[in-house]
């Protein structure tokens, strides 16, 4: 049988909760953390969105500072910075900082997107006749330069940073970045927990084209997934719908918080609705601990993959962090 003890990472968006205010969201933020490092995942990362008034996570390195603050071992990163609103200078002064408050316990994931609608886009770029998007190859090199050894240094410096050795991480959704990733011996992060169309690609092009690099003599494949598990079946199906009703949130382009388990969401979206956020979240792992050790193996089966990072969209704190309990159990063959 495949091996499922696979290292497992947690992921989150830090969204705001139906009844509760941003503050919340950002306690509840912290209190995963602690609670998954105190279950020993290997690493916390926090997305960037911007213009999403249901998600807290735009200032991302100020909440990555946050839980590094309120945690103590388990590595905090990003997923991801979005290169195109940043100048990679200031990421590295940034990180640069953080890795000298907390050694070796900092990641950056990095994407090639804006994480928002292209007016918000415009308003966060460097500068209106900005390329950012199209130099991110280049912003990439710039920041393993910033965060690399002082005689490999430019003129321009970043102080704190040289010499911090951040470890940086490709993230993609397309084939574009694993092409990228691999040709500059990085590791890669695909994002199936919501674009998963060109995972099988997109793998198959990292894997096949990887480039040893110093920074990693093999590929490093790391694979995003929503992961719902419950004490059953049942409680688990009944759990997915606010998953599926934040993704039915995107697909209609609302603003509404996360959502509670309902009885029946044929009575919300339509057709077309379920088939499209459907599609999305096609990359679920969903059920009973029994249940979900059998769409791993599978899954492991087909992809064999390096890391698992899960995305536990679930209403209730506890039963969100029980959910990533039996995640974990089921890796560590409990």
């Amino acid at each position: 049988m495949t091996n499922i003890h696979v290292p497992v990472s947690v992921l989150n968006l830090a969204p705001i909760r139906e009844g509760e205010d941003t503050k919340d969201a950002i306690n509840a933020m912290v209190d995963l953390a602690q609670s998954a490092e105190d279950m020993g995942y290997e690493r916390y990362w926090i997305a960037e969105h911007h213009n999403t008034p249901t998600l807290v996570s735009s200032a991302t390195t100020l909440l990555i500072k946050h839980t590094l603050e309120h945690t103590s071992k388990i590595r905090v990163g990003s997923g991801g910075i979005m290169l195109p609103n940043h100048s990679p200078l200031t990421v590295a002064e940034q990180f640069g900082t953080m890795a000298v408050l907390y050694p070796d316990r900092l990641d950056l994931g990095l994407g090639r997107a804006p994480g928002t609608d292209m007016v918000t886009a415009r308003a966060l770029r460097r500068s209106q006749m900005d390329t950012s998007v199209h130099s991110f190859p280049d912003d990439v090199k710039d920041l393993l330069t910033y965060f690399g050894p002082a005689e490999k240094q430019s003129k321009v410096k970043a102080h704190p940073g040289v010499g911090t050795e951040v470890p940086l991480y490709i993230l993609g959704s397309s084939t574009d970045s694993a092409v990228l990733a691999a040709k500059m011996g990085l590791p890669y992060v695909f994002a199936s927990h919501f674009a998963p169309t060109y995972m099988d690609q997109a793998i198959a092009i990292y894997r096949d084209r990887f480039q040893p690099s110093e920074y990693l003599d093999k590929p490093h494949v790391t694979v995003c997934l929503n992961v719902v598990a419950a004490e059953s079946d049942a409680e688990a199906e009944r759990e997915t719908t606010t998953m599926k009703q934040f993704f039915l949130n995107v697909v209609r382009g609302s603003q509404t918080p996360l959502q509670p388990p309902v009885e029946d969401m044929d009575a919300i979206w339509t057709a077309q609705e379920k088939a499209v956020a459907g599609s999305m979240s096609s990359m679920t792992l969903s059920g009973s601990k029994d249940t979900i050790k059998k769409q791993l193996t599978k899954f492991q089966e087909a992809y064999h993959v390096d890391e698992i990072m899960a995305v536990s969209y679930m209403y209730d704190p506890e039963k969100q962090k029980r959910s990533y309990e039996i995640f974990k159990e089921v890796v560590d063959g409990k």
